[in-house]
């Protein structure tokens, strides 16, 4: 399953509440952020909260539905 249609939408549909940045972990600055979030396999997506802590993370195929549960919080 292709990732990236998956993620464009997801981005529009979070425009506003959340900011998506895609890395490619080949690029020294990935890189450096992939470390940072210990992202060891790809595609591995985290989500963070305003200080920067990590709230959600998931690796593989991303259930947009998972990530606005997350957002909406206990």
């Amino acid at each position: 399953m292709a990732v990236k249609p998956i993620v464009d939408r997801l981005e529009s549909e979070v425009e506003g509440r959340l900011t998506v940045i895609r890395l490619n972990v080949q690029d020294p600055a990935g890189r450096v952020l992939g470390e940072r979030h210990a992202v060891q396999y790809t595609p591995t997506f985290v989500l963070l909260d305003a200080q920067g802590n990590q709230v959600w993370r998931t690796v593989g195929a991303i259930d947009p539905a998972e990530v606005e549960r997350t957002l909406e919080g206990p």
